[in-house]
């Protein structure tokens, strides 16, 4: 990309989210932020402009503000835990899609990183109904008129210490994180390490558009 990175992050309020956009404001080739959250984040930054948004399958009224961006890294989500299919579909994939629809609309130059997760299911089938909606979800997303679509399939994160959208339970299970990545490396990154990978692919394209752990720590290499 030559131009300087003009991005739009959702899902701030989470700590993957949180993570980007920690990662973002600290690139120096990232110009703008806009992040667009349904309660208010409280980060305040040069780069950054807050839009709080309650509706997000319905984007109508902001989407002029959505104009003028190149980048999308799309980190909203939730578990699937406790959800039916249904429910999980209408919060996952719909939305997903409304969103990233909109945004291809508005700006065709545009790449959109997906985070996903580790186990997801391309072929849309299985016995698990969460690998099988974000499979969807990812193989729809790859079919929108952006110039490119990347799908992120992270495991175990290592949180960035400080933040504050951590969950709890890390507190109690980062001790498993230095032997995970010793026995199974693909499984376990940092979350710096995804933040960076992120980055890179915003600024240059990489020959997979399904991105996993082995690849998220590869190409973040890359960004040092």
């Amino acid at each position: 990309m030559n131009t300087k990175i003009r991005l739009i992050i959702t899902g701030t309020t989470g700590m993957v989210g949180e993570g980007v956009l920690h990662e973002s404001i600290n690139n120096s080739d990232v110009e703008a932020i806009l992040i667009i959250n349904r309660k208010k984040s409280g980060v305040t930054h040069s780069k950054v402009t807050e839009i709080i948004h309650s509706n997000f399958y319905d984007m109508s009224n902001i989407e002029n503000s959505l104009k003028g961006y190149n980048t999308c890294f799309f980190c909203l989500g939730v578990s699937s835990i406790g959800m039916s299919e249904k429910e999980y579909t209408k919060v996952t994939y719909t939305l997903t899609m409304h969103v990233a629809q909109t945004l291809s609309r508005l700006n065709q130059e545009m790449k959109f990183c997906y985070i996903s997760g580790a186990g997801t299911n391309s072929t849309e089938k299985g016995r698990s109904m969460w690998a099988r909606v974000k499979g969807k979800t990812e193989n729809d997303l790859m079919m929108l008129p952006f110039s490119d679509v990347y799908a992120f399939r992270p495991g175990f994160i290592k949180p960035i210490k400080g933040l504050t959208k951590v969950h709890n339970f890390y507190k109690y299970i980062n001790w498993i994180f230095p032997f995970g990545r010793a026995i199974y490396p693909a499984g376990f990154c940092r979350m710096t390490e995804l933040g960076a990978a992120m980055m890179y692919v915003a600024n240059h394209s990489y020959g997979k558009k399904v991105i996993d752990g082995k690849d998220i720590i590869s190409i973040a290499a890359r960004q040092v």
